[in-house]
């Protein structure tokens, strides 16, 4: 058990850091070097949806002053587009330009790639063991480290 515990962490430190690099290397070398990891997450975050900074500040776990940091960097590079909701004037709805849906999609094959070679040769059940492992892990992390909870991905239409 011992061996084990040891071999996930390792795995686990060396994918996280790998990831991340990756995702840095891939911005700085492809079509969107203009853009940081942060405002890549920035984008992922708001989706392909008209969101408001108050619901996109949360789910990332940041305030909405620091968010409209992000947002107008993002809106003076083309990537989001930011105006007052009709209905509600004090509400400020942002949504992705063209630009910013096609580095969202991008960044969107990257992690569907990197989640399909994990899973694609995995029996239902090796796959359900996966996927529960998981889940504990994220649960630990929220119960233990003040992670925000983020939107269940099998609701993904909730609001």
């Amino acid at each position: 058990m011992e061996g084990s515990i040891k071999i996930v962490n390792e795995l686990l430190v060396e994918l996280f850091n790998d990831i991340l690099n990756i995702e840095k290397e891939s911005l700085k070398n492809g079509h969107f070097s203009d853009l940081s990891i942060t405002e890549m997450h920035v984008l992922e975050a708001i989706g392909l949806e008209d969101r408001t900074m108050t619901e996109v500040a949360s789910q990332i776990g940041i305030t909405v002053g620091t968010l409209t940091t992000s947002i107008n960097r993002l809106v003076k590079k083309e990537y989001v587009l930011r105006e007052r909701s009709e209905t509600d004037r004090r509400y400020v709805e942002i949504r992705l330009s063209k630009k910013g849906k096609l580095a969202y999609r991008v960044h969107e094959a990257f992690h569907e790639k990197m989640v399909r070679t994990m899973t694609d040769n995995l029996s239902d059940q090796d796959n359900e063991v996966l996927i529960a492992s998981m889940q504990r892990l994220n649960q630990f992390f929220k119960d233990n480290y003040s992670v925000l909870s983020k939107k269940d991905p099998a609701k993904s239409n909730d609001k």
